[in-house]
């Protein structure tokens, strides 16, 4: 079955100390390079979700806008 364009998934294994390699592909597809800092979202019923690079920030630009606005 084909993905839906821009829809990806890649599995990755947690090794001994609990750390995961981001696949190339994926590391390309989002502009990820060595030591860039990433935001680990979790949810118990929903799951783990590692936004790409910048979507924290612009959502909380978005709240802080939002704050001064009050």
């Amino acid at each position: 079955m084909e993905a839906p364009k821009g829809k990806y998934a890649w599995t990755v294994t947690v090794g001994e100390k609990g750390q995961i390699v981001i696949p190339k592909q994926a590391r390309e597809v989002f502009g990820i390079s060595p030591g860039d800092t990433l935001v680990l979202l979790g949810d118990e019923k929903r799951g783990i979700a590692i936004p790409p690079g910048g979507a924290f920030a612009e959502l909380m630009k978005t709240v802080f806008e939002e704050e001064e606005k009050e």
